[in-house]
């Protein structure tokens, strides 16, 4: 069997070998059950070592490509029947665009194409960590998370003037963990909070699962309307008020100063605190007014993530609070999940400590300023509402104005694009014609594809 390794390649020779050896049944057609050369065979033959081989093979039993039969050798494995995976869509869909098997364009989804990660640097980081903190692999993190990685999240929200001892920052499993601890620690059945509509449609899943009752605040271009909001605080007594001060998710719009101050002033007023998700910090463009640097975190709980611009799977986020809060905080996450990945906190904190995340930022703000400024200009006004221009961010909100909302979804399920319902962004799930667009899906083919339709027929009906 003379697999062509190539000893110059970049690709490392396990890899090869284990590619070739896989390609060589394939081409071949060897059956099911056929005995494959001995270990030592294939290393004389294509010049390796013992280990080598040994390594490759362990590696194609490993997934299923061989079998190991003990006094015997390899042989070629029966191939796995593969099990049926129900279709989401049909359980809850609400989460279809979680299906990652799914081949349509998820232009209503809330985080970056595959396309956009940077895998090189994290895959170093994770070898990194892999060869020099064996903690890392078989350890539970502390109840704050790694010192290494709040110590550099210390830093980084000194850079946006949010001042936090150590004691006040604690790692979650994400933001939607984060989110989650404060509603169990914070709330129970029965209490009264303030949410954005439209907002976050998982945050309004969070408080209903947790008997959690909400009073809607309009949102604005300039952030939540200060009107309703004062005439809503003077028949009620919220204790919470949950808000994306920047990039709001769906609409994009951030927090203008004056209604900052007066939302702070609101919170003193009437007793209440707010809770500032500001997960989209990183992709920051310019100047911003958040909540928790004008109010030094006395009334502010601020919470954030590395999702969306490292890794979905990381799972890591972080919130920061007076220590008291977080001292509570880091009670229930430990009774309830002990603690966060040790790997996952020590990958975040090598890319934050080699200069790697701040450079992967840079070229994801970049990135994602030229794809709005396109699609913005693609959005005709004569046949789409654009809800508020964002001066960056992942999201538009937008609605074409002459066509129904049943069409637009049909046009694009005969495109493969998903689409994000209106309605799941509003806390009471009412019909909504509105849509959330991900301006880093935007220039796909598809999703040109489906403005293009929107607009031909949104010409005829002129």
């Amino acid at each position: 069997m003379d697999l062509n390794i190539d000893r110059n390649a970049a690709e490392p020779l396990i890899r090869q070998l284990v590619t070739h050896v896989m390609g060589w049944i394939e081409s071949h057609g060897i059956r099911p059950g056929a005995r494959m050369p001995s270990i030592r065979q294939l290393a004389q033959e294509n010049d390796l070592s013992l280990s080598s081989v040994i390594k490759a093979y362990d590696q194609l039993v490993a997934v299923g490509v061989l079998e190991s039969r003990h006094g015997s050798g390899f042989f070629v494995a029966q191939p796995l029947s593969q099990p049926t995976v129900p279709d989401i869509e049909t359980d809850n869909a609400r989460w279809r665009l979680f299906d990652n098997q799914s081949t349509q364009l998820k232009l209503g989804c809330g985080w970056l194409p595959d396309a956009w990660r940077d895998d090189t640097d994290l895959g170093q980081a994770i070898r990194q960590v892999v060869r020099s903190d064996s903690q890392a692999l078989f350890n539970y993190s502390t109840a704050l998370g790694s010192p290494q990685l709040r110590l550099h999240i210390q830093k980084r929200l000194g850079l946006i003037d949010i001042h936090a001892d150590l004691r006040q920052i604690l790692t979650t499993q994400g933001a939607s963990h984060g989110l989650d601890l404060l509603v169990r620690t914070l709330l129970k059945p029965g209490d009264l909070v303030l949410v954005e509509s439209p907002g976050y449609y998982n945050l309004f899943n969070l408080l209903q699962l947790h008997g959690v009752k909400t009073l809607a605040v309009p949102r604005t271009a300039q952030g939540p309307d200060i009107a309703s909001l004062e005439r809503i605080l003077s028949q009620h007594k919220p204790t919470y008020f949950f808000i994306n001060s920047m990039y709001q998710n769906p609409t994009g719009t951030s927090l203008a100063p004056s209604v900052a101050y007066r939302l702070l002033q609101l919170a003193t007023l009437h007793d209440f605190r707010l809770i500032e998700d500001d997960i989209y910090a990183d992709f920051q463009n310019g100047p911003t007014s958040r909540l928790a640097t004008l109010d030094a975190l006395d009334r502010v709980i601020y919470l954030a993530s590395f999702s969306k611009t490292l890794s979905s799977s990381l799972r890591i986020g972080y919130v920061v609070a007076q220590p008291e809060i977080v001292n509570r905080l880091a009670e229930v996450k430990m009774i309830t999940g002990i603690g966060c990945s040790l790997l996952a906190e020590n990958v975040v904190a090598t890319l934050l400590a080699n200069g790697a995340y701040r450079k992967l930022i840079q070229r994801l703000r970049q990135r994602l300023n030229k794809q709005m400024a396109n699609t913005l200009r693609q959005l005709d006004p004569a046949h789409w509402e654009v809800f508020a221009e964002p001066t960056g961010g992942l999201f538009i909100w937008a609605r074409p104005r002459r066509l129904e909302a049943t069409r637009v979804q049909q046009i694009a399920r005969e495109l493969h694009v998903q689409l994000s319902q209106g309605s799941t962004f509003l806390p009471e799930g009412e019909a909504c014609d509105w849509l959330r667009l991900n301006v880093a899906y935007t220039q796909d083919i598809r999703a040109q594809r489906f403005f293009q339709r929107v607009e031909e027929e949104s010409v005829v009906l002129q």
